[in-house]
């Protein structure tokens, strides 16, 4: 039997889930049924609960149900499990079927759309066929859903569940929102539920089928419901039970009568149960008692054997054994089971080679018989099905249970039909495969002599020779090379015996002077396609053979050309070979040193040696050759280099140049060819070690080059890769500025680019502006021109890319102008690249380099200068909220924060909701300069039209102010800034008042004032004024006095104040109230009011004695 058929089945290795069917999505057309589905199954993380969904459609046919048997009396099973049970359970018979129906409860077309669905719904049961898997419906709608139980969606779902004959806990709603994963773990937790209760009914119906059974007849169906009991209970993720059923199904199916028909069956049940209870032990993580198991497991079933012209079955069903449960040890410590030395996977791999091997002997033993027989016809072992109906059954008597076969002619062909089979089986690839996987779980838990045990034991030579070429064992890998080469020899095997004949005389090799001259001797035979001689302690008659085998293969034409890849050996030929710089520009030569060293007794002729480099372009300088009938030759113990150079193309600057491999030719083409291959730079398995070594000695003694004028061969490096780098420019880049920048500014860069090479500097181009890797903002806000004339917009890129500046003769200056626009504030870092071509000679090889020179500043961005606003009264008094239709001032300040002179050109007002309170709005900063922080301030009288919509708060306007450097050319561009004129609160007065008055006063002369009371509003206002007395003036005047006042007219009042004290001096207060509007603050009129005035002292009269006196 082919290895396939001891596979462990994958319904029986998978961990079981719940299969739950979805229908009613079109998951190819519908956006949102696509939606939906993806956040069912993608990305499902281990807090999910473990359902496997399907998408089917709604008229899917499911598998049939078969009729119910009510009687066991007369029925005789066929065998223990169905080959197609699990995978039923798993995949085809859902434990929920889900209908996804789109469906608002405010659905126009409620009606129809509900008898639709309940159609669906009864097709979905008839193709179910009387099976008892839930059926549930999920509504698919584009609205919240409302809370349960409330208006229309309660009658309307109570509706619909009475239409599809639904329980209340079987119809869900979906939103389709931007919480569509949350609702949809919602679902999957109902789901699971139903499906839980799903098998709990499976596992209940196949339990009361035990009443009907007796142990005479129906053994095999005790087994068979015990599984069943226990696969169900994994599906419905109960672990315990399932386990417990599974050991009860264990100790049942040991119980059955075994004889030759049926032992393979037997082992095939025990093996699937074993199986599961050591992956639930693990599980739960008690892997004593899986190990346990798994003992008991093997002591009972090492000696059922059955027919003896199969043995080798046996030994294939125990090596399958031991490798399913190595494979189950090592997946439970990969999720977190801590093995140790004498307890690990490698173990049971080592047994399962084992067991491998006595299938192998056994297999030659059996089948050693039919030799020349021809594969019987029919194929005893093809069923009309393509399968088995029963696990562990023979194919050609399904069904048989009985203690002697049906038909002992179709047994023999079946067995011939075997053992012809088994024949073709890979059995070394098995077992090696079983030995890999062993010696890599030993090495892993540090058991390196069990290691080294079956790598030795089973003549792993390739594997044990790496770790001793490894941990530098000479001696016992020249043992294990001499038996090689004896192999080798016997077998005739050209390729392995050169192979084995270069590490033996190489320095690793522990053998004498005169062996080593031996086997170079039997090497260079091998090299001119001769015969060599045969080696020591060979018996002669196998080297007679080995003789005839040799001069078979020296005669076959076409096969006199090998390749050697010696990386991981240790060769006669040493090599390694390095760039002679890291990098080169691209106007330099590119060297590299190829160094052979020979080790062997005798000189090492070759004919070619050939480097390979990542660019295949150059490999055409890098090769050397033979000339003639000379040969190139190393000598022992020395040391020979060979050079290489060759010019890089223009298009390789920037990129790196690899060594890939270095290939050296042994022999010739009239003999045979050898091609040594190195990967990469050279070097062998020995020397990174070598090389190790040989720097610690020299820093130990301070090895010097004067000292030594031989190469030191390990402490020769390899350099692999070198980077090919532009030519060095011969331009100089010089940058004037005047730091810092200002906001908005023009900010001037001069650039002066001098030529000095010797030749013309062609197609210059200049890359000028913000250095690329910043901060994205800064572009948004950084604007490169050439144009200083006009301020560049918004549009302006952040950097200029290839400006071109035309041709540069030697010595020549060129300079240029690059204008920056900063809208930010912080540090910016600009580049200036200047890139040329020019025409130069390498190595008699006219080439065209591009060259370039980088310059780099950092600016710093500073606000010109701080605009504060602030709305005051006519009275310089702060305002916090506006009157419509009274004057108010706008007071603006300008700080300077330039560490340059700013001339402020003009400044100019664009108003939206106020207007101007004067004819003609003027800037009174004309042609200002300021100093580092010095201010200029502005006025401006403002009224709000009456007509203005009011509103809590409006908008007044923007302040422009136009400037530029003191420094600056007069023809450079002006700069606006615009502020923003803060928002202010209006108000709505119904009175208006305001007085008229003198400048001041005079002590005892008549002060006239009159106030001028005006009615904004459309209604008559009564208002009620009284004066309050002072004690600094007295007055005429009514002192108390009501008057009425028509909508939007005015009336006035005069007093004639006489002052009695000199100074400034308090107003008599005049006191307003409005009955017509109680809710209006009269207290806020005052604002409009002078408050104080000045007197001046009475004046004193001259007379005639002062005039006298005079």
């Amino acid at each position: 039997m082919t290895g396939s058929q001891w596979e462990l089945p994958p319904e029986l290795c998978c961990r079981p889930m719940a299969f739950v069917a979805l229908t009613g999505l079109d998951v190819v057309y519908n956006a949102v049924h696509r939606a939906i589905w993806d956040a069912f199954c993608a990305n499902r993380r281990a807090d999910r609960v473990p359902i496997s969904f399907k998408v089917l459609p709604g008229d899917h046919e499911y598998p049939k149900c078969r009729t119910k048997r009510t009687s066991y009396e007369w029925y005789i099973p066929k065998g223990i499990l169905k080959t197609g049970w699990m995978n039923k359970h798993l995949n085809l018979v859902p434990a929920l079927v889900v209908l996804f129906y789109e469906l608002d409860w405010d659905d126009p077309q409620w009606k129809e759309k509900q008898s639709e669905c309940a159609t669906k719904v009864e097709i979905v049961r008839t193709s179910l066929q009387s099976r008892n898997t839930k059926v549930a419906v999920v509504l698919i709608q584009k609205k919240t859903p409302l809370p349960p139980g409330r208006g229309l969606s309660s009658e309307r779902a109570s509706a619909l569940c009475h239409a599809c004959d639904l329980s209340g806990k079987s119809l869900f709603v979906l939103p389709h929102t931007d919480h569509l994963v949350g609702y949809i773990i919602r679902l999957e937790n109902a789901f699971y539920e139903h499906a839980q209760t799903y098998y709990y009914t499976e596992i209940r119906r196949v339990k009361s089928h035990k009443e009907f059974l007796n142990k005479t007849t129906h053994q095999l169906l005790f087994v068979r419901h015990q599984f069943k009991t226990a696969f169900f209970s994994e599906l419905k993720q109960d672990t315990q039970n399932a386990l417990k059923y599974y050991r009860t199904a264990y100790s049942l199916v040991h119980e059955l009568r075994a004889h030759e028909t049926n032992m393979l069956e037997i082992k095939t049940m025990a093996g699937f149960i074993n199986y599961k209870i050591c992956r639930l032990c693990f599980q739960h993580n008690t892997p004593l008692d899986a190990i346990a198991q798994f003992r008991k497991h093997i002591d009972l079933c090492k000696k059922k054997i059955g027919s003896a012209e199969l043995a080798f079955e046996h030994s294939a069903w125990m090596s399958k054994q031991f490798q399913s449960f190595g494979e189950l040890f090592d997946e439970a410590i990969k999720l977190g089971l801590t093995a140790i030395q004498t307890q690990n996977p490698g173990f049971y791999y080592q047994q399962a080679a084992c067991y491998s091997q006595d299938r192998k002997q056994l297999a030659q033993q059996l089948c050693q018989v039919i030799a020349g027989v021809n594969y019987p016809s029919p194929d005893p072992l093809d069923t009309q099905s393509g399968g088995l109906d029963f696990y562990g059954q023979r194919p050609w008597r399904q069904g048989h249970q009985s203690i002697d076969p049906p038909d002992a002619e179709k047994e023999k062909t079946g067995i011939l039909a075997l053992q012809i089979k088994e024949r073709d089986v890979p059995h070394s690839e098995l077992i090696i495969a079983l030995l890999s996987n062993a010696v890599a779980q030993f090495k892993k838990y540090k058991c390196p002599r069990m290691k080294s045990h079956l790598s030795a034991y089973n003549l792993l030579l390739d594997y044990v020779m790496c770790d001793y070429r490894t941990e530098r064992w000479w001696g016992l890998l020249t043992a294990i090379l001499t038996t090689a080469l004896r192999c080798a020899y016997l077998m005739a095997s050209i390729k392995d015996y050169i192979i084995y004949c270069m590490e033996l005389l190489g320095r690793a090799s522990t053998l004498k002077e005169e062996q080593k001259s031996r086997i170079e001797k039997n090497l260079i035979k091998v090299l001119s396609n001769e015969v060599p001689d045969a080696e020591p302690e060979c018996d002669p008659s196998s080297a007679s053979a080995a003789r005839s085998l040799w001069n078979d293969r020296t005669a076959l034409a076409g096969s006199n050309e090998l390749t050697i890849e010696v990386q991981d050996y240790i060769p006669f030929i040493q090599c390694k070979a390095k760039f002679q710089s890291p990098s080169f520009h691209v106007d330099q030569p590119i060297q590299l040193q190829v160094f052979l060293r020979a080790d062997c007794p005798h000189p090492v002729s070759f004919n070619k040696l050939a480097v390979s480099l990542s660019n295949q372009e150059y490999n055409q300088w890098c090769v050397v050759e033979s000339s003639g009938q000379d040969s190139m030759t190393v000598l022992p113990g020395k040391t020979k280099c060979y050079n290489f150079s060759f010019v890089a193309k223009t298009e390789d600057v920037g990129k790196k140049i690899e060594m890939t491999g270095i290939e050296l030719m042994l022999g010739s083409d009239s003999g045979r060819c050898v091609f040594l291959s190195w990967r990469g730079a050279g070097g062998d398995a020995a020397s990174a070690h070598e090389a190790l070594q040989a720097s610690r000695s020299s820093r130990r003694w301070g090895r010097s080059i004067e000292a030594h004028q031989e190469l030191d061969w390990d402490s020769l490096t390899m350099q692999h890769s070198t980077m090919i780098i532009s030519r060095v420019p011969k331009i100089s880049v010089q940058l004037s500025h005047q730091p810092p920048a200002l906001t908005n500014e023009m900010y001037c860069i001069s650039l002066t680019v001098q030529s000095q090479e010797e030749a013309v500097a062609k197609d210059v181009k200049l890359t000028a502006g913000l250095k690329p890797g910043q901060d994205a903002n800064l572009g948004q806000t950084t604007h490169v021109t050439l144009d200083g004339s006009e301020v560049c917009d918004d549009g302006a890129p952040a950097l200029l890319p290839d400006v071109p500046l035309g041709e540069l003769k030697p010595g020549e200056k060129l300079e240029r102008c690059v204008y920056v626009k900063c809208v930010s504030t912080g540090p910016r870092v600009f580049l200036f690249h200047v890139a040329y071509s020019i025409d130069t000679a390498v190595e008699g090889r006219h080439i065209v380099c591009k060259c370039h020179k980088d310059q780099t500043v950092t600016i710093e961005t500073l606000v010109p200068f701080e605009v504060s606003v602030k709305f005051v009264s006519t009275k310089f008094e702060p305002l916090d909220r506006v009157s419509v239709d009274i004057p108010f001032l706008l007071m603006t300040d300008i700080l300077s924060s330039s560490p340059w002179p700013l001339l402020l050109t003009s400044s100019s007002l664009q108003l939206l909701t106020v207007t101007s309170n004067t004819p003609q709005l003027q800037s009174q900063l004309q042609e200002v300069v300021l100093q580092t922080g010095e201010r200029a301030s502005e006025c401006f009288c403002l009224r709000c039209p009456p007509q203005t919509n009011i509103n809590n708060t409006v908008a007044t306007g923007q302040y422009l102010i136009s400037w530029r450097r003191k420094s600056s050319s007069p023809d450079s561009p002006l700069i606006q800034t615009t502020v923003t004129l803060p928002h202010v609160v209006l108000e709505m007065v119904p009175l208006y008042i305001h007085a008229e008055l003198p400048s001041f006063g005079r002590v005892r002369e008549s002060l006239p004032v009159r106030y001028h009371i005006e009615n904004r509003t459309a209604l008559v206002q009564e208002v009620e004024m009284a004066v309050e007395p002072s004690d600094a003036f007295m007055f005429s005047g009514l002192k108390q006095v009501r008057l009425r006042i028509l909508p939007s007219s005015e009336q006035q009042v005069v007093y004639n104040y006489y002052p009695l004290m000199a100074g400034y001096q308090t107003l008599p207060q005049l006191n307003i109230s409005l009955p017509r509007c109680p809710s209006f603050n009269t207290q806020a009129l005052r604002r409009f009011l002078p408050q104080r005035i000045f007197v001046k002292p009475q004046g004193r009269q001259p007379d005639d004695a002062s005039i006298a006196a005079a």
